[in-house]
């Protein structure tokens, strides 16, 4: 299993010559996975070319590394602004973001093999509707790498089918858009993301919380989550390295000793993103650093980890966040 960086609610665009089967294809989608109809697959295609550019790309949080002393870009070297990532959730237009394309093969402008052939170049993920005669075209575009799924109207569970295969394709979205990053993660602390046993922590932890949009976030390592109404929360993941550092720098900074205790033990996880912006303790906490941990949980992986849930302020964070739930009601009345 395979864990995005960032993963937020997206846009299914369904396209057919039939006005009414979109209508009925949309209310039964629902509310879950929201969708926009074309019946023109020209105007759809003019769509899905204008929300392409104005989509996330991670390439605009990568940049060369410079040399601390000549300034200078150093070649075959890249720097990720991971701070940067939880910058996607001020963008008020994110859940527009076409993710997935569920498009009609028998159309009369152009057959849905055609659409997808004139879109190949958008990352959104692609899957036919056919008839049952559509079958084998169906089977040659998906073994070109045209379309990632197709479904045959005709099967009595078609809309079931297409449920689950777009949720498990808008998370292929998001983590074929983090592979760009992937390797970089891997040489520093977040190597956790490419662990499955993280994975799946951040799944669970997602249905506890009713979670609908993650980011990577830095300081503490984690992940910024927030569900549908905007309440932010901050999944904090530490490595037995991590909490070592943790112990070091609050015993060098002169801790409490019942913290000390509570952190040599692995008993709590600190979340001190409020002092001098790294994350770690310093005197500022002296009076309240019980405020600003929880206690630790283990996810056994690759190596040991501990983490903990922490509900935040969301007077602490950068700026307001646009909720899905807002979204919502909007694209219901549109």
């Amino acid at each position: 299993m395979s864990l995005p960086i960032y993963q937020h609610p997206t846009m299914t665009v369904l396209v057919d010559d039939s006005v009414s089967f979109l209508h009925s294809l949309r209310f039964q989608l629902g509310n879950a996975l929201p969708s926009i109809t074309f019946s023109d697959a020209s105007a759809a295609l003019a769509w899905l070319r204008e929300q392409s550019r104005d989509g996330s790309d991670l390439e605009s949080f990568l940049s060369p590394c410079v040399d601390t002393y000549t300034h200078e870009p150093q070649p075959f070297s890249v720097a990720l602004h991971v701070g940067q990532l939880c910058q996607i959730a001020r963008r008020a237009r994110r859940f527009m973001t076409p993710s997935t394309l569920v498009v009609d093969y028998s159309m009369p402008q152009m057959n849905g093999i055609e659409f997808c052939e004139a879109v190949r170049d958008l990352p959104c993920k692609k899957i036919l509707l056919t008839g049952v005669a559509d079958e084998k075209v169906a089977i040659a575009a998906f073994n070109r790498g045209l379309i990632d799924r197709f479904i045959r109207k005709s099967d009595p569970d078609a809309l079931d089918r297409l449920e689950s295969d777009l949720i498990a394709l808008q998370r292929d979205y998001f983590v074929a858009q983090s592979r760009v990053v992937q390797g970089l993660l891997a040489l520093h602390e977040y190597r956790f993301v490419g662990d499955p046993a993280i994975a799946a922590l951040v799944d669970q932890v997602a249905r506890s919380y009713q979670i609908v949009e993650h980011y990577l976030y830095k300081s503490p390592s984690g992940f910024l989550m927030f569900d549908a109404e905007g309440r932010p929360h901050l999944l904090v993941i530490e490595t037995e390295q991590g909490m070592r550092a943790h112990y070091e720098m609050a015993q060098d900074s002169g801790a409490p000793p019942a913290l000390l205790e509570a952190l040599r033990e692995r008993r709590v996880i600190p979340n001190f993103s409020g002092g001098d912006g790294d994350g770690m303790y310093s005197d500022a906490f002296d009076d309240g650093w019980y405020n600003h941990t929880a206690p630790a949980q283990e996810c056994r992986g690759r190596e040991r980890y501990y983490w903990a849930m922490f509900d935040l302020n969301p007077a602490l964070l950068d700026g307001p966040v646009a909720p899905f739930s807002a979204f919502l009601r909007r694209h219901q009345a549109s």
